[in-house]
């Protein structure tokens, strides 16, 4: 197979109890899964295709054959933004950002509680499902949205923070409270790779 799903760089139960074990073990094991085996039977149709990252293949849709550019855009785009999501979260995270990006959010939003507070307003508005994003772009920090597995890759963007707001991440759990899922995530969020991720976007 050209491409692999990686295990989960924690337990499926470290996250709890902002977000639960069944929840992981559906998201990653299932829904992952099949994002990553949707596009393997996509690439399988032109073997030339294989020596290409997830991650170029999202950036030039354009380049991808018609009759499998919207499996790649859709099991390549979910493939690529649920990698980038697991490594976004780690056990005991959370709290305030430090470094780079703290700076950043506070020069961009003010303070870090009204960057939550806009970034959770924002993605709890996205119709049906999708992403929220933030990005880095003109020398600034951005909230965007994107629907179903659409991701900035796409548009030359290089994601720096994103939260997944389908159902399936959070629907166990929270039942229809979207928001409280988004409010809860920030307890896991892993700083340290999103200031990696800015210090990657910065130099792009």
């Amino acid at each position: 197979m050209a491409y692999e799903l990686a295990p989960l760089p924690y337990a499926y139960n470290a996250l709890e109890p902002h977000i639960d074990e069944a929840t992981m073990k559906l998201h990653h094991d299932k829904h992952h899964q099949t994002y990553v085996t949707n596009l393997n039977a996509a690439i399988d149709k032109h073997p030339e295709l294989a020596a290409k990252s997830p991650e170029d293949l999202i950036r030039h849709l354009s380049a991808i054959p018609e009759d499998i550019r919207k499996i790649v855009q859709n099991s390549g785009g979910g493939h690529v933004n649920h990698t980038i999501f697991w490594q976004l979260m780690k056990p005991a995270g959370g709290g305030d950002p430090k470094g780079a990006i703290a700076a950043q959010i506070k020069a961009d939003f003010g303070d870090f509680e009204s960057f939550k507070k806009l970034f959770n307003e924002t993605t709890a508005k996205q119709f049906g499902s999708g992403w929220g994003w933030l990005i880095f772009q003109a020398g600034k920090l951005k909230i965007v949205t994107t629907s179903n597995q659409d991701t900035p890759l796409s548009e030359g963007l290089y994601p720096i923070l994103c939260n997944d707001v389908w159902e399936h991440a959070y629907y166990l759990k929270y039942q229809n409270r979207r928001a409280d899922y988004l409010a809860a995530w920030w307890n896991v969020v892993n700083w340290d790779e999103i200031n990696k991720r800015f210090a990657t976007a910065q130099a792009k």
